[in-house]
């Protein structure tokens, strides 16, 4: 859980105990956050970062000392995170692409499509894991507990598996707008030769990410608004796959993490 000032993350020890970590958020992106766009990147970057460290920490603590992960294994995760997801969802896109058109619109149009079903099929295969499926129901859990703080509702396991495993700021909804703007803005990236648009999709990353961080807070911020439910629809369609629902002392866990940061 992320607030302003805090950031926290719980986990279930095998004692069936919960155990909390706190962090004061002195992050450079809090001097950014009111910057149009430039909040965006940064919030990518810092999803990233946080989100491993996160992992990383509660998986620590089901591990003897000499096997935890450090600073060093943080860095090479996400170093390879970064490097596995420029391979999958730029390089083998735009691979495949070249392989059945070369026409300048249909390539960018085709290759944005690619992408996006290449991360779809990717999530769906990963689904099918133990692990990950634990995880989308702790995902599912924090959703219910947010909303339920954000309905001023007291956050109590039963109060709070009453809401939803949707939510619309999530952050697998912000990837997910930020592959379909990617259609848009690559649409104006012509070149004949294949490493000069590799390059030129690497660049705009920043701005799509910045574009995309902005349609998903607005989307937050009007969901009365049918043209901004019709924006944030898809993201909220993803998390179908990326939530699941979740049990009693996963909730508690979720109830912990969040407690940590809004006291």
């Amino acid at each position: 859980m992320i607030s302003d000032a805090k950031s926290a993350v719980s986990v279930r020890l095998t004692d069936g105990s919960i155990k909390t970590q706190v962090h004061k958020r002195r992050s450079f992106t809090q001097q950014f956050k009111h910057i149009f766009l430039l909040r965006g990147v940064l919030a990518l970057i810092d999803m990233v970062y946080t989100g491993t460290k996160a992992i990383t920490w509660s998986s620590n603590q089901q591990l003897e000392k000499e096997e935890q992960i450090g600073g060093m294994g943080i860095f090479l995760t996400i170093l390879f995170s970064f490097a596995l997801g420029i391979g999958i969802f730029i390089v083998l896109p735009l691979y495949v692409t070249k392989l059945i058109t070369t026409d300048t619109l249909l390539f960018n149009i085709l290759d944005g499509v690619i992408r996006v079903v290449v991360f779809i099929l990717y999530i769906l295969l990963i689904a099918q894991l133990k692990d990950v499926k634990r995880l989308f129901e702790y995902h599912g859990a924090e959703h219910m507990a947010v909303h339920c703080h954000e309905a001023r509702k007291k956050l109590t396991p039963e109060t709070v598996r009453t809401f939803s495993t949707l939510h619309p700021r999530c952050g697998t909804a912000f990837i997910f707008i930020v592959l379909l703007i990617s259609i848009f803005v690559y649409s104006f990236i012509t070149s004949e030769h294949w490493l000069i648009q590799f390059g030129l999709r690497l660049l705009f990353i920043p701005l799509i990410a910045g574009i995309s961080y902005e349609i998903l807070k607005l989307g937050a911020k009007h969901q009365d608004k049918l043209f901004f439910r019709a924006l944030i629809a898809p993201g909220l369609w993803f998390q179908k796959i990326t939530t699941k629902e979740p049990d009693k002392k996963q909730v508690e866990v979720a109830i912990a993490s969040l407690k940590a940061v809004i006291t």
